[in-house]
């Protein structure tokens, strides 16, 4: 399936009037694709993947920013570390301690996002508030990280009241540390919530960024 320019546009004209950014979800994509939209003036990108991520960084315009937003090993994490723009997906304090460690090394500070676990779903992954609490009040002993505000997945449903309830659940959570947020970055916190399925309703519920694939590469191709 060809890229959906048309959804790109609407898309775009639709967050601009709601201060929400997009990362474009381009696992499994092709090269060819991600230029397609790079060329309408996308930058931020998203892969789930960290040897896909590698592989693309190296072949396309090094002015792309690279969002992971996949479950990140640690020890995944030193092939990323000297490019990668934001990691959306730190659920563990281990993970965060590696992420500093690969950042000092590559002389960088990365950006990260804390990932909550706000469905009913067992197998996303995230924190808990108690364990939210527990990293920020550690944060200022990784000099070589930011942590730039929450992320976190809905449950995967049509119940569209049980999908806004999380969203709301994650809103007020990052309501209550965007101070944190904005004196540990100096930078606008940053709330990723929000997919090709659900993202009309986080954007209602306060979501900054939103992270959709099929409504603009179509239907993901796990045969790769």
């Amino acid at each position: 399936m060809p890229v959906n320019t048309i959804a790109y546009q609407n898309i775009i004209t639709e967050l601009a009037g709601s201060n929400t950014s997009l990362v474009a979800v381009s696992k499994t994509k092709p090269n060819e694709d991600l230029i397609e939209l790079y060329q309408l003036g996308q930058r931020d990108f998203g892969e789930n993947y960290v040897q896909e991520l590698v592989d693309k960084a190296a072949a396309l315009p090094k002015d792309i920013r690279w969002h992971f937003i996949g479950h990140l090993q640690s020890n995944k994490v030193k092939y990323i570390a000297p490019f990668v723009h934001l990691i959306h997906g730190v659920d563990s304090l281990k993970l965060l301690q590696e992420i500093n460690k690969q950042a000092i090394k590559n002389n960088r500070t990365i950006h990260c996002l804390l990932q909550m676990h706000i469905a009913e779903e067992e197998t996303k992954f995230g924190l808990d508030e108690t364990e939210l609490k527990q990293i920020i009040t550690q944060a200022d002993q990784f000099a070589n990280i930011k942590i730039c505000g929450l992320m976190g997945m809905a449950s995967f449903s049509n119940d569209q009241h049980k999908v806004r309830n999380e969203f709301k659940k994650l809103h007020s959570i990052f309501a209550q540390h965007q101070s944190w947020v904005l004196e540990h970055t100096g930078q606008a916190p940053i709330l990723s919530m929000g997919m090709s399925g659900d993202y009309p309703i986080a954007i209602e519920e306060g979501s900054t960024m939103v992270r959709i694939g099929s409504l603009l590469f179509g239907a993901r191709n796990y045969a790769q």
